[in-house]
């Protein structure tokens, strides 16, 4: 979602805003700004659109300030325009905010009786001229207090103070803020990797906390105006330099890592040396888990389903999954034999964590699966299982999903043999088989001719659909989400078996449709609904594994065959030809691959 930095120091500060406002651009955003303090006055520049527009205007102002914040926003309160950029201002106060005020509308019109007069259409403009109001009779931490209690909602929040050119305020309430330490200088992020190439000693706001920051100082306070002390933490400084090498897009790229990373994440929790899964910090007792909750939204939600699927098959445990934005408006019964598993890219994703935050507070068993091990959802879980992929800047996932899927396959084998569910040679058969992974993927890579080529009927057409069973459904509903996220084509995932209940109906004369239908148990029905599809017109893309059988069909338009790896492992061998699938259609349509319209990357308001 949006995006946060600000910086204090004892030299000019606009030209690093803006590099690392480059670095937060694959969050997603819709326009950006800066602000900065000159001379005791607020000077601020905002754009609608890149960052690269904003690098060009500021050369048109006068930005040499030594404080200063800068945004780019993805909009949520009004249409994306200059004049709804962040920051907004006061004569007082510049503010940047990420997240949704609530009661925005009623603390607007109370602040219009006293005659404030608001620019914008956002909720943020609220923030400013209520600090321009407590600033009347209060210190600016007792102003900072008083705001934070009036504000419904989630917010990180950066402000500077016209007066005050010595003095930066953070805060947050469900939307991350990192905090970074410099010499003579300090910072805040609204994640790490903007601050990295500045600083590796970072500290965390917690939800109520603020901090004033100050070129040779950070206080940290709590909701009511406490002193607390926090932890910093040094961070790796790898990939701080992360590019697209000889790639023009990053997806296109981390597309093509995925062997990489299955490599790596199996390094990290396989002992080939003793043929076992290494997820040695393990809190808990396998037998004291009888059931499992895994929740996600979006393609970690598609991971989620598969790993139920996967758990089901090998182990005794109860499996359930939910969409994280629904899981706390339901009455949910708490169990404490349950291990409630959290799946998110970002680890911020805010329904998720939301998720995660209910079922501490009720003191179940939390397990995170993420990219990124600062992240709020990595520090509050009992446990966190990182998914090792480096870092993802296209917004449509590609390689996060395959790393997803990969630690929630391994755990669902410590599991599994740990409870006796399988047997110790199904186990080591399976480790085996998992080694050969990467090496599939690299060669399930070669695809792009023949995609190319069916790239252009899925691109020109005004809908398709996917369909599998068992393990190929969930990856038919993420391959349905990619052209959907990058092609802004209309796709459906099915069960296969589910199309004579409706979705049948919308079959017509050469609509594209992929089946997925690997050589499994469901095989020969799947290829009974393929000749349905067929038979009504369908142009089908099978995408299958090798085998020496003929498919039981003379209509098929295109196959695509991958690896005859182990059952449970083609599901990540069918996600790569969908990945080129999404990624060329778009291509083909000139579309901003690495950029999808009104889509986020890390999704910090609910």
């Amino acid at each position: 979602m949006c995006g946060i930095i600000g910086i204090i120091s004892s030299k000019e500060v606009s030209s690093r805003i803006v590099n690392s406002l480059k670095k937060l651009e694959y969050r997603g955003y819709d326009s950006a700004g800066i602000a900065t303090l000159v001379d005791g006055n607020i000077n601020e520049v905002k754009c609608e659109g890149r960052v690269d527009v904003l690098e060009k205007d500021i050369s048109k102002f006068n930005l040499k300030g030594d404080i200063g914040i800068g945004h780019v926003r993805w909009a949520t309160h009004g249409k994306p325009s200059k004049i709804n950029a962040h920051p907004h201002s006061s004569e007082q106060v510049s503010v940047v905010h990420n997240g949704i005020i609530e009661n925005s509308t009623i603390l607007k019109k109370i602040l219009e009786k006293k005659g404030y007069v608001f620019k914008s259409q956002t909720d943020t403009e609220v923030i400013a001229h209520l600090v321009t109001d407590y600033l009347k009779k209060n210190s600016i931490k007792n102003t900072i207090i008083k705001v934070l209690k009036k504000l419904h909602g989630s917010f990180a929040l950066g402000i500077i103070f016209k007066d005050q050119n010595d003095l930066m305020v953070g805060a947050k309430r469900g939307s991350p803020l990192a905090v970074g330490y410099g010499p003579n200088e300090n910072y805040i992020g609204s994640d790490s990797y903007a601050l990295k190439s500045m600083t590796n000693k970072i500290s965390y706001l917690e939800d109520g906390e603020f901090c004033i920051l100050k070129k040779d100082q950070i206080e940290f306070f709590d909701t009511d105006g406490s002193h607390i002390n926090k932890k910093v933490m040094n961070l790796s400084k790898n990939e701080i330099d992360y590019d697209k090498g000889h790639y023009k897009y990053f997806m296109e790229k981390e597309i093509d890592e995925q062997p990489s990373t299955i490599n790596d994440c199996i390094n990290e929790y396989i002992d080939k040396y003793n043929n076992q899964v290494n997820i040695f910090n393990f809190p808990w007792k396998s037998s004291s888990i009888r059931s499992v909750m895994l929740i996600g939204c979006g393609t970690a939600f598609h991971s989620c389903l598969i790993a139920k699927y996967w758990m089901e098959q090998s182990t005794n445990l109860d499996v359930n999954i939910d969409i994280a934005s629904e899981f706390r408006y339901r009455k949910v019964r708490f169990k404490k034999d349950c291990l409630y598993i959290f799946v998110s890219q970002s680890g911020e994703t805010a329904d998720t964590y939301a998720a995660l935050d209910l079922c501490k507070k009720n003191k179940m068993k939390t397990c995170a699966v993420v990219n990124v091990v600062e992240s709020s959802i990595a520090r509050n879980a009992d446990l966190v299982l990182p998914i090792h992929c480096g870092q993802e800047i296209g917004v449509a996932s590609t390689k996060a999903f395959m790393g997803q899927m990969l630690v929630l396959y391994i755990l669902s084998l410590k599991v599994s043999f740990d409870q006796k569910s399988i047997t110790k040679k199904e186990y080591k058969y399976k480790l085996k088989n998992l080694l050969k992974l990467s090496n599939s993927a690299k060669k399930t890579l070669n695809v792009d001719q023949k995609i190319l080529n069916i790239a252009k009927v899925f691109a020109e057409a005004k809908g398709s659909m996917f369909l599998g069973r068992g393990y190929s459904f969930p990856i038919a509903l993420e391959g349905a989400l990619k052209l959907k996220e990058l092609a802004y084509v209309h796709a459906e995932g099915y069960p296969a078996g589910e199309m004579k209940h409706g979705p049948l109906a919308l079959i017509e004369n050469g609509m594209p449709v992929v089946v997925l239908a690997p050589r499994d148990e469901h095989y020969k029905k799947t290829i009974s609904n393929m000749q349905e599809v067929i038979a009504r017109g369908a142009k089908v893309l099978l995408i299958t594994n090798k085998n020496k059988d003929e498919i039981t069909s003379e209509n098929i338009w295109e196959k695509i065959e991958v690896d005859n790896l182990d059952e449970d492992l083609i599901p990540f061998l069918m996600t790569i030809p969908l990945q080129k699938l999404a990624f060329y259609s778009a291509l083909k349509k000139g579309y901003d691959i690495d950029k999808p319209r009104n889509l986020a990357k890390s999704v910090t308001v609910e």
